[in-house]
């Protein structure tokens, strides 16, 4: 738990350090990756009563808000990748129609 946990911070970090669109991508899948399997081992840690039920559970909606945050941002990025990349082909088109 604690080392999945710890990992989505530190793969954020990484993500804001991304020298590009893509690499920002994947570490932020990473992090949503990450996320999961902390509200996985939260859901094994509620079953096996290893702490306080209330403050597992709070923890685990809080890990969810977390995994859906990450998931939002990785379907937006991957709009705006698409996006970008339709713009480029339409200035390429562009380009070559003005050649002809």
């Amino acid at each position: 738990l604690l080392r999945s946990a710890t990992s989505v911070g530190a793969n954020l970090e990484e993500a804001k350090a991304a020298s590009s669109r893509r690499e920002f991508l994947k570490f932020v899948q990473i992090s949503l990756r990450e996320s999961r399997e902390a509200v996985y081992w939260l859901r094994i840690c509620i079953e096996l009563k290893i702490a306080p039920d209330a403050q597992l559970r709070e923890l685990r909606g809080e890990g969810d808000q977390i995994a859906r945050i990450l998931g939002a941002i990785v379907v937006s990025t991957k709009r705006r990748m698409l996006a970008g990349y339709a713009v480029f082909a339409f200035c390429i088109l562009n380009f070559a129609l003005l050649l002809s």
